[in-house]
C-alpha cells in the first residue's frame, strides 16, 4: 500500500467479468481473508480492516476469518462506505481496482465518499503479493450444435444486430460470459459449475462480432461453427480498441460491465449508451428445442435424484446415519452416470438437521459435516449441467418420524409452491407481482423466508440467470414465454430445521384462455416426501395438484429405473393421497 501511495484498499468478491462464480485464480477476497462465500467485501487499511457479508454468511464468516485482523460486520446493517467514513479521515487515499467494479458502483461511491481521494490502481496489489497463485487453465471451447441450441449463431447475431440498429446504435459491448456463450453457441470450462469461457466481445449493427479471448481456447472448426464475420482477437488486445471506431455509439451495460472497459471506450471517443445487455432477454426466452432439451434433462436428472432418495431411505432403515459429505458424494456420483452430463450446476447443498436452517449452508465449510438424525429433516439442493439443459432441485426429506411442527411448516411451504406453480397471469406480469403467492400461507402463521422465491436458469449455462426473477424486491421484468425460473419457497427456524421445495418451471401460453395469458409448467420430475404432509392443511385443490404431479413423475421417471426395489419405492412415493 505504501508503494501504491494508498491508505485503504477495497476488495470485492468479483473479478473482471463480474460473475457470481469465480475461477480459482480470481478468488482475491478468499486469498486476503480466508472467506469462501460467494458474496462479500473487505476494506483493508494500514492498521485496521473489516469484512462485510450478508445474512447468508454470518455464521460462516465467523468460522473462517481471523477476528484479530478483521472486524466482521453485516453488509446491510453496517454499510462498508459508512465504515470508511467512520474510520478514515477525508485526506485518506482509497485505492480500488477498476476491473472489479462497475461504473454504477463508482458513481455511487463517488457521491457517498465525496471529498475522499479515490485512486484507480493500474495493478491489483493482491495480484502482486499472491505467491503460488493458481494459473489460468487452457480449456478449448465446446462447439454446441444446433441439435441442442435450436438456432445458429449467425441467426442469433442477425436478430441482435436488428435490435442494435433499431435503437439507433452502432454496436453493443458484451462482458457477461453467458451472453457470449449463448450468442456464439459455444461453452467452456473456465469457471466452476458455469460452462463458460473467460472472454468479452462487441457485436455490431451489421451482425459482425469481435471476440476477445485467449487464442489457445479456439478449437478446430470454430470458424465454420459460428459462421461469417466473427473476428477473434487475443485478450490483451482489448485495450487497443480505443484507437479504432471512434465516434461510434456503443451500448454498454453499466450494471454488468466493469469500469475499466467503460474508461477504454470513453478514451477511444465512443459515445457510450447505457443499456441492458442486448442478449439478456433473448437468451432468457428459450426456443422450442431448448425447452425440449430442458424437459429431457430434467427427466434424467429426476431418475438420479429419485434413486438417491430411495438410497437414503434404505440407509436410514439399516441404521446407517451418514454425514453430509457422504450424502452429497452419492448424489454427485449418480448424476455422473447420466447421458449428456457435463458436471454440477453448483456445489451441492447437503444439510442435515439444524444445518438446513442456514439457507446457503455448505458442508465443505464445516469443520465436521453434520449427520442424519432420527426425528429431523435433511435438505438437499443440487443440480446438473447437461448438453441439453441445466437443472436445479431442492427436496426436504424426513428422517424417521418428525414433529407436527415440522409437518405444518413443510406443508405451508409446499402450499405456497403449489400456488405459485399453478398461477395463471396476463402478459406483462413480473415475478415480483407473483411473489406473495408463494408466501401467503406462511404469512398466515406469521412466518416468512429471507431469500428470493425464484431465479432464472440458463440452458446449459448459468444456474442463476436474469433478467427475470421472483422475489419481494425482485425483478420487474415481465415473464415471457420460454423463460425458465425456479419455484423455491422455504422456511428456516434458526438452530432448528430448514425446509425448501424447489422445482424449475417454464413459462408457456395458457391455451385455455386468451392469447394474452401465461402459466407455468413443471420441468423437475422428483416426488415430494409425503411423510412431511400435514393432511389437515391440504385443500382438495392442493391434493389434486400433488396427485397429478406425482403421476407425471412416475410416468417419466419409472422408464429410467431398472431396479425393481427402486421402482417399488417410486410407486409408493407417488401413490395418490386423499
Amino acid at each position: 500500500m505504501d508503494k501504491e501511495n494508498i491508505d485503504v484498499f477495497i476488495i470485492p468478491h468479483q473479478d473482471e467479468y463480474l460473475s457470481e462464480y469465480l475461477p480459482p485464480q480470481n478468488e482475491r477476497l478468499h486469498w486476503a481473508t480466508a472467506f469462501t462465500g460467494s458474496a462479500g467485501m473487505a476494506i483493508v487499511g494500514k492498521d485496521k480492516a473489516a469484512i462485510f457479508v450478508d445474512g447468508r454468511y454470518t455464521v460462516q464468516v465467523q468460522e473462517q476469518v481471523d477476528k484479530n485482523i478483521f472486524e466482521i460486520l453485516h453488509l446491510v446493517d453496517n454499510p462498508y462506505m459508512d465504515w470508511i467514513i467512520e474510520n478514515f479521515s477525508k485526506d485518506a487515499k482509497i485505492g480500488y481496482d477498476s476491473k472489479l467494479n462497475t461504473p454504477i458502483w463508482f458513481d455511487h461511491v463517488s457521491k457517498k465518499l465525496n471529498g475522499y481521494n479515490l485512486i484507480s490502481l493500474d495493478k491489483n496489489p493482491i495480484d502482486i503479493l499472491w505467491d503460488n497463485r493458481p494459473s489460468s487453465e487452457i480449456n478449448k471451447a465446446l462447439l454446441l450444435s444446433e441439435e441442442y441450441s435450436g438456432e445458429s449463431s449467425n441467426s442469433k447475431r442477425k436478430r441482435i444486430a436488428e435490435e442494435i440498429k433499431s435503437s439507433g446504435n452502432d454496436s453493443a459491448f458484451l462482458s457477461k460470459l453467458d451472453s457470449i456463450m449463448w450468442l456464439l453457441n459455444i461453452r467452456g470450462n473456465d469457471v466452476p459449475c458455469n460452462p463458460v469461457l473467460l472472454c468479452s466481445g462487441i457485436i455490431h449493427a451489421d451482425s459482425s462480432f469481435d471476440l476477445y479471448i485467449d487464442l489457445n481456447k479456439i478449437p478446430i472448426g470454430f470458424d465454420d461453427h459460428v459462421g461469417p464475420n466473427v473476428r477473434v482477437h487475443d485478450l490483451d488486445s482489448f485495450s487497443d480498441i480505443k484507437n479504432n471506431n471512434a465516434n461510434k455509439r456503443i451500448m454498454f451495460d453499466a450494471n454488468s460491465s466493469n469500469l475499466w472497459s467503460y474508461n477504454i471506450f470513453h478514451a477511444g471517443g465512443y459515445e457510450i449508451v447505457k443499456a441492458q445487455d442486448v442478449c439478456s432477454l433473448p437468451k432468457a426466452c428459450k426456443n422450442d428445442i431448448e425447452i425440449s432439451g430442458m424437459k429431457n434433462c430434467h427427466i434424467r436428472d429426476g431418475v438420479a435424484v429419485s434413486r438417491f432418495l430411495f438410497w437414503i431411505e434404505q440407509q436410514v432403515e439399516s441404521g446407517h446415519f451418514l454425514d453430509e459429505e457422504q450424502l452429497a458424494s452419492k448424489l454427485d456420483s449418480l448424476r455422473t452416470e447420466l447421458d449428456l452430463f457435463k458436471g454440477p450446476s453448483f456445489g451441492t447443498i447437503s444439510a442435515a438437521g439444524s444445518n438446513a436452517a442456514m439457507c446457503h449452508y455448505s458442508h465443505k465449510n464445516s469443520k465436521v459435516p453434520g449427520k442424519l438424525e432420527m426425528g429431523s429433516v435433511y435438505l438437499v439442493d443440487s443440480g446438473g449441467q447437461y448438453l441439453d439443459g441445466t437443472t436445479d432441485i431442492t427436496r426436504t426429506v424426513a428422517i424417521g418420524e418428525v414433529s407436527d411442527e415440522i409437518k405444518r411448516s413443510f406443508t405451508l411451504v409446499l402450499k405456497g409452491h403449489i400456488s405459485l406453480g399453478s398461477a395463471i397471469f396476463p402478459k406483462g406480469t413480473s415475478g415480483h407481482q407473483l411473489d406473495s403467492l408463494a408466501r401467503q400461507y406462511l404469512w398466515e402463521y406469521g412466518l416468512d423466508y429471507d431469500h428470493g422465491t425464484g431465479h432464472g436458469v440458463g440452458h446449459f449455462l448459468n444456474v442463476h440467470e436474469g433478467p427475470q426473477g421472483v422475489g419481494k424486491g425482485g425483478s420487474n421484468v415481465p415473464l415471457e414465454k420460454g423463460m425458465v425460473i425456479s419455484n423455491e419457497p422455504g422456511y428456516y427456524l434458526e438452530n432448528g430445521y430448514g425446509i425448501r421445495c424447489e422445482n424449475l418451471v417454464f413459462v408457456k401460453k395458457d391455451e385455455t384462455k386468451s392469447g394474452s395469458f401465461l402459466k407455468f409448467e413443471d420441468l423437475t420430475m422428483t416426488p415430494f416426501d409425503k411423510r412431511l404432509f400435514d393432511m389437515d392443511l391440504l385443500t382438495e385443490s392442493d391434493i389434486n395438484w400433488i396427485n397429478d404431479y406425482h403421476a407425471k413423475v412416475y410416468e417419466h421417471v419409472s422408464k429410467g429405473l431398472n431396479n425393481q426395489e427402486e421402482l417399488d419405492w417410486l410407486k409408493e412415493a407417488t401413490t395418490p393421497i386423499n
